[in-house]
Formats: structure tokens, sequence, C-alpha cells
């Protein structure tokens, strides 16, 4: 069987290839998994994508399955018992962050009727079509990544920088950033139409 052609940055660790292949860029509408995304995103910030997916089903034990609603209401006693997780990343400042991002989330939901709807606005809706021909001068950040981080903030969100929304943004397939040889490049553009 001929070998898959991938986009370089995941080729080599079965976790990363999975990823890669099933998840990076495939457009997400519904709010539940966009949150998930961006507790992984917000925790990613200065460390490697690798690292969080690593640890993401710890994450997702120790967040309670990346419920926003019970997220938004932790107490400190749970924020503590967050920060002794041997299994996530113990950066107090993200952990905090994670609580008043699920807050604000909630507020962008009501004002919005779904932070799917208000995050999707930023792109009109539909997912950029990109054509990077090698993953290494796809752009860090874009005029809309830009304007993202900066309405977010205007909204409360803390760790939410032009570099963690453009990967949120590739992430969610709000940006097909496959490069043009992977073959996810036209499966992701046909999950569109």
């Amino acid at each position: 069987m001929a070998k898959l052609q991938r986009c370089g940055w995941c080729e080599g660790d079965a976790l990363y290839e999975a990823y890669h292949d099933n998840e990076w860029g495939v457009p997400v509408y519904n709010d539940e998994t966009i949150f998930e995304f961006l507790i992984l995103e917000t925790f990613q910030a200065g460390l490697s994508w690798i690292t969080v997916l690593r640890k993401r089903e710890n994450f997702r034990e120790a967040f309670d399955d990346f419920d926003y609603k019970k997220i938004a209401n932790y107490s400190e006693d749970k924020i503590q018992e967050l920060l002794q997780n041997p299994g996530i990343i113990r950066n107090k400042l993200k952990v905090r962050a994670t609580v008043t991002n699920a807050q604000n989330f909630i507020k962008i939901q009501e004002e919005f009727g779904s932070f799917s709807k208000y995050i999707w606005s930023f792109v009109g809706g539909e997912p950029i079509q990109n054509e990077i021909e090698d993953y290494k001068k796809a752009p860090a950040t874009t005029a809309i990544s830009d304007k993202l981080s900066k309405d977010l903030k205007k909204k409360g969100f803390k760790f939410v920088g032009s570099t963690v929304m453009y990967a949120h943004m590739q992430a969610t397939g709000m940006v097909n950033d496959h490069e043009v040889s992977c073959f996810r490049n036209s499966e992701v553009k046909e999950l569109d139409k």
C-alpha cells in the first residue's frame, strides 16, 4: 500500500498522525467541540501542540469532559485541585483563564445564539481554503485572527492572542491549511460542500 502524503508537521508520531487524519482542519460547528479546542489551545500557548495532545484525555477528565457550564462555576477548591493534577499542564494563569473563558463563552452564546455563530462570522460562515505548499510557510497569524483575538480580549477572554486563535482556526476548520500535497486537503475541501 502506498504511503499517504500528509502535512509534514505530523509525520512520524502515531498520535499526531491520527489527529491530523481525523480532526485537524475539519469544520467544527458545535459549541461543545469548539470550547474543547479553545481550552486546549489556551493551554498550548507557549508549548507544542503534541504536548497538549498527549494530555488531552487527562484534560477531559480533569475538566469535566470540557463542560463549559460546569467549568464556569468552578470553585476555588476545584481550581486548587486542578493545580495539583500532574496529568494536566498546571499553569495557574491558564487554569484560571479557563474558568473565565467558560463564563465569557456562555455570555457570547446568550448574545449570539451560539458561540459557533459568533466565531464563524469572522470567516463569513465558511472555511477559508488556503493553498499551503509547505506547512513551514503557513502564517502564524492573519488579519482575521488579529481581529478575532482583539474581539475576544475585549469580551474578557484570556490567552487568546492572535497566534493561539489562528491555531484554533486551523484546528476547527475555519481555515484549511493542509498542504496541497496532503491527502486531507481535498477531503477537507469536500466537507465544506
